[in-house]
Order: C-alpha cells, then sequence, then structure tokens
C-alpha cells in the first residue's frame, strides 16, 4: 500500500509533467495543496467517477483555478474518464483539460474557474443550494439532499473583492456544508505577498463568523483532524488555513514565484522527482499508487446506498419524489406551457399600463406556484426590483427553507453565487439589480455565459427613465455591451405581454443565461393579434404594419416602442406607411432564419431608424449605413424622466422628423 505523500507526490509529478510537456501553466499551487487534496479525497469526498452527475455527490471547488493540473490528476487518479492522455494535452486545443477548469470539458469539473474568487463565490451558492434543496425534500430518516461543498482558495481568492461579498454573506446565512482550504503560501506572481497582502485572513473569517483553523498543509494527520471538525460544525462555514510552500519538493523552485506561472524546466524536474523520491518516467504512475487512490468501487457503492434510500423514499413520499427528479432533471412541469400561455392571454386581455419592473413581479407571481424551483433574490432592493413576490421565503441561518436571499449590496458575489446556485442543480436562480450595477458584476455574468448555464440576471431602472437619481445611477451603455457579450439573452421588453414572455423564455432555456431589462416608469400596453404574441418569443416581430412597401422602418425596445407607436399614430405621419418592429431581443431576432428575419426587415426597405434610450453601438447592423439611430452618446442628467427624454431627444417629433428625412432624400 503507497503512502500518503506517495499518493500526494503523484499529483506532484502528473502537474508537473503536464506543464512541461505543455510548455505553459502553473506547477506551484497543484504541488503544494497535493497534501490536502490526497486527504480529502481519499478519507472524505462522496463521489462516483462512473456518474459525474449524481446529485448527492460532494462537490469540490479549485477557485485557484490556475492550479487546474490538481484537479486534472485528481480525476485521472480516482478514476474518471480523463486519461493519461488528456494529461498529456494539457492547454491543447479541443482537449478536456484546458488551461484553466472549464465546466462541460473534463467531467467531475463543477464549474469554470480562472477569474480569482469566483469559484469560491460559486462554491456559496452551492452550498445554498445544497441547504435549501434539503429543507424542502428530507424528511425523518431520509436525508436524500446531504452532502459537503468543498472548495480549494489561492491568495489572489482571498485578494479578490467578490471573495469578500461572498464570503461575508456565507458566514451570516451559517452554511455549515461550506468547507474552504487556504492555500496560504504566502506568493503570487509578482513575488512575496507580505509587500501588498498583510490582512489577518484568520481573524476576517472569524469576524464573517465562520469556524476557523490553522494546519500545516504538508501534514496529514492535521489536515484530517481539522476537516473532521469543520464537518462536525454544522452553524458555519469552516475554512482551514493551511501553511503551505509553492512548489513542494522542486528543490530550487519550491517556495518562490518562478514556480507559481511557468514551467519548472526540464533540469529541475528531473531534481523534483530525486527530491520526491519519484523514480517513474514523465506521466508514468505504479499500480500500487493507481490503487491508493481508485475510487470507483468505493464510489458505486455509495451511490448505490443513496438509490437504496431514494427508493424507499420513493415508496413512503412519492409525490415528493417525483418532484425532486423533475427538478435535478430540469424538468418543466407538464402544465407549464399551458398556464403560461393562460397567463399570458389574461394580460393581453387586461391590457394595463404597467412598469415592465411590475410587470416582472406579476409575472413572478404566476409562474412561481408553477414553478417551485424558482428561486430568487436582490442586491437590496428587492422592493425597487420587484423581486419580493408574495409567496418569497428569504433564507436566514435559522431559516433554512427558502426560495430566496437578500444578497445585501453585494452585486459580483449575487451574480457569482447564483451561478453556483444554477450549476447544483434542483433550481432556477434569479438576482436582481439596477441595470448600471451590471458592471459591478460583469465577469459573473460572463462565466455564466461561458459556461452556457441557466443563470436569470434581472435588471431594472433600465434608463434615463431613472430620472431624478442622475447619471450615476442611469443606463446608457449597459444594454448594448451586454448585447455583446457571446451566449448572452438580453430581453427588453416593451409592455406587460412582452414582459411575461422574456420570462417564459429565460425559465425555458437550457443553454446560457439571461439578462431581463425593465423599466422604472409606467409603459402602455400594445394591441396584438395572437399571431403577434407568437412571434415576440422570435426577438423581433412587427407589431405594426402598414399597406404595401413601407415607406420607412422603425425598430425599438422597451420604453421606446410606445413612443414610436404614439408618432406613427400622430396626423405628422398619416399619409406615411411605416411598419413598427418591437425587438425585445436581438441575439434571438439574429437566430431566427433568414427567411423570417426578412419578412420583419425586408432587404429592399433601406429607409430604416432604430430607436432606443441607450448608446447607438449595435443598431446599424439593422438599419444599414443609410439608416438613422436616435439614441444617446453621452451619459444623463439628474433630472424628472419625462423632462429628460425630451432633453435627449426622444420625442414624437424627433422620429417625425426621421421618418420624413428619408422621403426627402428620395
Amino acid at each position: 500500500m503507497s503512502s500518503r505523500k506517495t499518493l500526494a507526490n503523484a499529483i506532484r509529478v502528473l502537474s508537473m509533467d503536464a506543464v512541461q510537456k505543455a510548455n505553459s501553466g502553473h506547477p506551484g499551487a497543484p504541488m503544494g495543496m497535493a497534501d490536502i487534496a490526497e486527504v480529502l479525497y481519499n478519507d472524505f469526498m462522496r463521489h462516483n467517477p462512473a456518474n459525474p452527475d449524481w446529485s448527492d455527490r460532494d462537490r469540490f471547488v479549485m477557485s485557484n483555478g490556475h492550479g487546474s493540473m490538481l484537479a486534472y490528476s485528481v480525476l485521472h487518479l480516482t478514476g474518471y474518464d480523463v486519461t493519461i492522455e488528456d494529461l498529456k494535452n494539457f492547454r491543447q486545443l479541443h482537449s478536456k483539460t484546458p488551461g484553466h477548469p472549464e465546466h462541460g470539458y473534463a467531467p467531475g469539473i463543477e464549474t469554470t474557474t480562472g477569474p480569482l474568487g469566483q469559484g469560491v463565490s460559486n462554491a456559496v451558492g452551492m452550498a445554498i443550494a445544497e441547504r435549501a434543496l434539503a429543507a424542502e425534500f428530507n424528511r425523518d430518516d431520509f436525508n436524500i439532499v446531504n452532502h459537503f461543498t468543498y472548495v480549494f482558495m489561492g491568495d489572489g481568492c482571498m485578494m479578490e473583492g467578490i471573495s469578500h461579498e461572498a464570503c461575508s454573506l456565507a458566514g451570516t446565512l451559517g452554511l455549515g456544508k461550506l468547507i474552504a482550504f487556504w492555500d496560504d503560501n504566502g506568493i503570487s506572481i509578482d513575488g512575496k505577498v507580505e509587500g501588498w497582502f498583510l490582512d489577518d485572513t484568520a481573524k476576517r473569517f472569524e469576524a464573517y463568523g465562520w469556524h476557523v483553523v490553522e494546519v500545516d498543509g504538508h501534514d496529514p494527520d492535521s489536515i484530517k483532524i481539522a476537516i473532521e471538525a469543520a464537518r462536525a460544525i454544522t452553524a458555519k462555514p469552516s475554512l482551514i488555513c493551511c501553511k503551505t510552500i509553492i512548489g513542494y519538493g522542486s528543490p530550487n523552485k519550491a517556495g518562490g514565484h518562478a514556480c507559481h506561472g511557468a514551467p519548472l524546466g526540464e533540469e529541475e524536474v528531473a531534481l523534483a522527482r530525486i527530491e520526491l523520491n519519484w523514480e517513474h518516467p514523465a506521466f508514468e504512475v505504479p499500480e500500487e499508487v493507481y490503487q491508493g487512490w481508485d475510487h470507483r468501487r468505493a464510489g458505486q457503492v455509495q451511490e448505490d446506498s443513496w438509490i437504496q434510500k431514494f427508493e424507499a423514499y420513493r415508496e413512503a413520499h412519492p409525490e415528493l419524489a417525483a418532484e425532486f427528479e423533475r427538478r435535478i432533471n430540469r424538468e418543466l412541469p407538464q402544465s407549464w406551457e399551458e398556464e403560461a400561455r393562460a397567463f399570458i392571454a389574461e394580460l393581453d386581455e387586461a391590457a394595463e399600463t404597467k412598469a415592465t419592473r411590475q410587470a416582472s413581479l406579476a409575472a413572478i407571481e404566476a409562474y412561481s406556484p408553477l414553478l417551485p424551483e424558482l428561486f430568487g433574490g436582490s442586491a437590496d432592493l428587492g422592493g425597487s426590483n420587484g423581486t419580493e413576490w408574495s409567496g418569497f421565503k428569504p433564507m436566514r441561518a435559522e431559516s433554512p427553507a427558502a426560495n430566496y436571499i437578500n444578497y445585501g449590496v453585494r452585486e459580483f458575489g449575487m451574480s457569482a453565487i447564483l451561478n453556483g446556485i444554477t450549476l447544483h442543480g434542483g433550481f432556477i436562480p434569479f438576482g436582481a439589480t439596477f441595470l448600471v450595477f451590471s458592471d459591478y458584476a460583469r465577469n459573473a455574468l460572463r462565466m455564466a455565459a461561458l459556461m452556457k448555464i441557466q443563470s436569470i440576471f434581472v435588471y431594472t431602472h433600465d434608463s434615463i427613465g431613472l430620472g431624478e437619481d442622475g447619471p450615476t445611477h442611469q443606463a446608457v451603455e449597459q444594454i448594448p455591451s451586454l448585447r455583446l457579450m457571446p451566449n448572452m439573452q438580453v430581453w427588453r421588453p416593451c409592455d406587460t405581454v412582452e414582459t411575461a414572455i422574456s420570462w417564459k423564455a429565460a425559465i425555458e432555456r437550457r443553454d446560457g443565461p439571461s439578462c431581463l431589462v425593465f423599466s422604472r416608469q409606467g409603459l402602455k400596453h400594445q394591441s396584438r393579434t395572437a399571431e403577434q404574441i407568437e412571434a415576440i418569443a422570435r426577438g423581433g416581430y412587427v407589431l405594426r404594419d402598414c399597406e404595401g412597401t413601407p415607406d420607412a422602418i422603425i425598430i425599438a425596445t422597451g420604453s421606446e416602442v410606445e413612443l414610436v407607436m404614439a408618432a406613427c399614430e400622430s396626423e405628422a405621419l398619416e399619409n406615411r406607411k411605416v411598419r413598427v418592429v418591437s425587438m425585445p431581443s436581438t441575439s434571438v431576432f439574429d437566430s431566427q432564419p433568414e427567411e423570417y428575419r426578412d419578412s420583419v426587415l425586408p432587404p429592399d426597405v433601406t429607409a430604416r431608424i432604430a430607436v432606443e434610450a441607450a448608446v447607438t453601438a449595435g443598431w446599424h447592423k439593422y438599419v444599414g449605413s443609410g439608416g438613422i439611430v436616435i439614441g444617446m452618446d453621452t451619459f444623463g442628467e439628474s433630472a424628472p424622466a419625462k423632462e429628460l427624454f425630451a432633453y435627449f431627444g426622444f420625442t414624437v417629433g424627433k422620429v417625425v422628423e426621421a421618418v420624413n428625412s428619408f422621403a426627402e432624400s428620395d
């Protein structure tokens, strides 16, 4: 039987060999944290390499994602479908082993990490999801949701502000199933961190309400005792501060920044093999070491035991079991489509003038009874965002049964946490704030889009329509910039019906995140046919048409749809043939077949105008080089909304002038 040190050394040599072969990567963190990983995986982790998606597995997140070769090495050694060839292809095109852990590439990678601090924030979300799901589904003698979330962190994670946001909230909520390991090696890319990072991290986490213990990160016995203690403390998350040597085993580079983000070099790799007493060539692991790591049989036993428990649970609680499986399988209820359509029809009949943030709340009220998996939250703006529906239950340390998080003023943390909730499974989460503060959260949105996960980001107060709070709070450039993000669907609806359909689209989407952008001010209901209502889900459609070929086409979104409709119905344009296209989602419209897009925007009609209270970038794609964009390429001002719209040129007269300019040019 191989010793613990030999098992840990397998991680070290595979990591330094893969980085050396790629001539790129970060060997230091995997070599420094190998002992911690060995104890965690061989003594505590519940997981099944044959089924990486087993719902009650423990979650492992490598927040210091530059140390990805540790994760890949452990997956390979424990029996996942990560081969030695995959390790040899580290950082190569289309490999399972990219430079940072990427969700969806190698089995067993729970989330994409790399931007430091987001992994631990995702882990907070996973622990929140475990806690809420357990409170909802567990019954006496049937703990079918009962797993831990473990996360490795580096100094960089500690320095990034998002870790303060997420870890503070984790302590407030008392997430006892969350256990973090801090790789306290004192080194970052620029050298010894003492020149720029002197926080008393242990006291900081104690102040958050965490259980904190400090250990020698190279002493397996101390690590094991610390993990056992952390698992026993159920009312607090735990931080195990592990004093380690970066690049442990490298005789000349250990303990310094030279091994942080660069290969050791062939000569140093050879010397490290001697130092570690590893007599085998590159990428060769002896059979007894594989046997010491192999978790396939034990993992299958762990899952089989859970399956047996779940079958007994199904017999005792058949409806709960069926609901749990539906949720874990990400299936919508059979009645969803019919009831959602009925709600939309009711909205159309009611024809209310309402701010779309209020229309959003109405949609949540209607959809939440159908979808108990809706899990909401807001960054200290619940009332303003319209996210506190009548059935919302905020999570508190003493109240784990919840479907809502009061995130406090933590927009970035909120967004990364809800990504973790999404990744965990069992919920469709959304988090809300003012649109202008999406800038605080942007990198978490990018990660959701990169991972192609179903996080829903709700943004209100979408323009200068915010009014008196002024340019610091008025979103101008945010909508166009969000539209630039690959795989992000941005919806900016114009009334109650479009709002409900945008929510429906986000709920049904399975291959990426959505931004739902809503107004502060009331917006008039637009009359539509049944065919037009169906077309809303296509992202853009003809809201008002004319006979024959249009003299001009006006494209608008959100609050500006009401404006252009008023212009078209004015006497000034009564002799002009104008088509109005409402385009609540440009990316969804772009994904439609060319035939449909051309039916909405006929190529032979080049007299086109786009109207949106935002910067003009992006609209010339639709109006062409000869088209007109009525927008604003400046910041806003502080004044009542009506005055601002007039001041910045969002008026009936401006739209009429634009339409008539095409007649003059003819």
